[in-house]
């Protein structure tokens, strides 16, 4: 999920880093059970690509040096220390600092168990709703999420994350205009199909209640 559709909240007077006139919190964040750490939580869980600092202090409505010292405090909890000097018992993700922003990784001691996990995925059944978003990225590609969602009209961050852990969708650069990322379907999907391009699709949305007009979508409409 990106958070570029996500508006900041102007600080009127001083800038994001704090100071008279800073932004003060959203309506209820600091409210809500966790507060700003839980909704920090919440954000950095959805996203797949790090995120800014200052875009996550746009969200939660707070100056960015308050979000900085938030994070790293939720990035030593994660790794088992309390802020006091306490331990904890360590978590099986992580908070990393890369690439200009912040996001959630499995932590690395259990790359096997999630590696396994993947693996035996394979096996299942795909969802009525994973089965119409990879139709839309099959016949679209390369295509980005926020136009999936839009043909589809739901959102369709997890269903993407799911596809692309099963190797059957796969991320193949940036959008020039939005940045966004595109998705192309892959070889093992083609394999699973039996076929040896996307030219010899079969024409299955018409099967697919709500993708029956897919074709006729253009793409300067979406």
């Amino acid at each position: 999920m990106s958070l570029e559709d996500l508006p900041p909240d102007p600080a009127p007077d001083g800038g994001p880093d704090g100071g008279p006139g800073s932004a003060p919190g959203h309506a209820g964040v600091e409210d809500s059970p966790g507060g700003v750490r839980a909704a920090l939580e919440a954000v950095l869980m959805v996203v797949d690509e790090p995120v800014p600092e200052e875009q996550l202090a746009a969200v939660v409505g707070l100056p960015t040096a308050r979000v900085r010292e938030l994070l790293h405090e939720l990035a030593r909890e994660y790794d088992g220390y309390t802020r006091d000097g306490g331990t904890l018992p360590v978590r099986g993700f992580e908070l990393r600092q890369l690439a200009g922003g912040w996001r959630v990784y499995s932590r690395a001691a259990y790359s096997g168990i999630v590696s396994q996990f993947v693996v035996d995925g394979q096996t299942a059944r795909l969802t009525q709703a994973a089965l119409e978003t990879l139709a839309v990225i099959a016949y679209r590609q390369p295509v980005s999420r926020a136009r999936v969602s839009a043909i589809r009209g739901v959102n369709v961050d997890s269903v993407v994350r799911t596809l692309a852990q099963r190797g059957l969708i796969k991320e193949v650069g940036t959008d020039p205009v939005s940045g966004a990322f595109l998705y192309r379907t892959t070889a093992y999907f083609l394999e699973r199909l039996g076929i040896g391009s996307v030219d010899d699709l079969p024409h299955i949305a018409q099967h697919l209640p709500g993708l029956e007009n897919l074709h006729d979508f253009d793409d300067a409409s979406l």
